[in-house]
């Protein structure tokens, strides 16, 4: 899938607000880099941006406003 569409998808979890996304996969990014195992399948190149706007677009993350 697209990032385009990966993004659009994960928007729609945070009810359109690109602010709370973004806020929603930095703190996302910070698990995964202290060890966090990712929600989703992972290849070796992805970077863990990419891992936590998936996992929110598959709705595997919870936003918090």
């Amino acid at each position: 899938m697209r990032l385009e569409k990966i993004a659009s998808e994960a928007l729609k979890y945070a009810n359109d607000n690109r602010y709370l996304l973004s806020v929603s996969v930095a703190r996302r990014v910070a698990q995964l880099q202290g060890g966090a195992k990712p929600l989703v399948e992972v290849a070796k190149f992805e970077k863990p941006v990419d891992i936590a706007l998936r996992e929110i677009a598959a709705g595997l993350i919870e936003i918090k406003p």
